[in-house]
């Protein structure tokens, strides 16, 4: 009986050592192809004689889908920002301003918007389309900006060599087929907004 008793522990570690002991799964996040910034910009209550651009923000920077879902999920709706505030998704290394060389000679693809339902829709598709490389032109392209206004927002996208008509009627038609719209779209130059308020648009689809 002593004899039997005696066996149980070391039979017990037996079976123990048998037993598959699970392993944690650490997934690999998914990288994107190139890294992207969000910026922000709050025009609201703009200070006396600050130029342009001064109340612009460099918010987060990110490289993989996981990253971009968090953001967006907690803060980056254009529905959540007050009027005249404006959200930019740009490459890495490419500010949202005229001045950058990358935009220098460039220009923007405009849409506007009377609902933020719509607004928000059009943001995020525009988006997962840039960080996807859904666009042929993709190298063409320097980012979106959501603009929150009093009356009606806008969506602009933004593209480096404005005098490239083929490529930017090419960029548009993807764009609209992208937000799924049929109304028509504008571009206008850079050059053309800095020298006049309402820049007259050189394109549209």
């Amino acid at each position: 009986m002593a004899s039997e008793v005696a066996m149980e522990p070391s039979s017990t570690a037996a079976a123990a050592e048998t037993e598959t002991v699970p392993t944690a799964v650490t997934k690999e996040p998914h990288r994107l192809e190139r890294k992207w910034t969000f910026w922000f910009d709050n025009q609201s209550k703009p200070k006396q004689g600050a130029a342009w651009g001064t109340s612009l923000r460099k918010v987060y920077t990110f490289d993989t889908v996981e990253d971009f879902w968090c953001l967006y999920d907690q803060i980056f709706k254009p529905s959540k920002l007050p009027a005249n505030a404006d959200f930019h998704l740009f490459k890495a290394g490419i500010e949202p301003k005229w001045e950058d060389p990358e935009c220098a000679a460039g220009g923007k693809w405009s849409i506007t918007s009377n609902r933020k339902a719509g607004l928000d829709t059009m943001w995020l598709e525009t988006m997962m389309a840039l960080i996807g490389e859904q666009f042929d032109e993709a190298d063409e392209i320097c980012g979106v900006v959501a603009s929150v206004r009093q009356r009606q927002d806008k969506l602009a996208l933004w593209t480096r060599t404005a005098a490239n008509e083929a490529t930017q009627m090419s960029i548009g038609r993807k764009w609209k087929e992208i937000i799924d719209i049929t109304d028509k779209i504008t571009y206008s130059f850079h050059d053309d907004s800095k020298r006049e308020r309402s820049a007259k648009s050189r394109y549209s689809v």
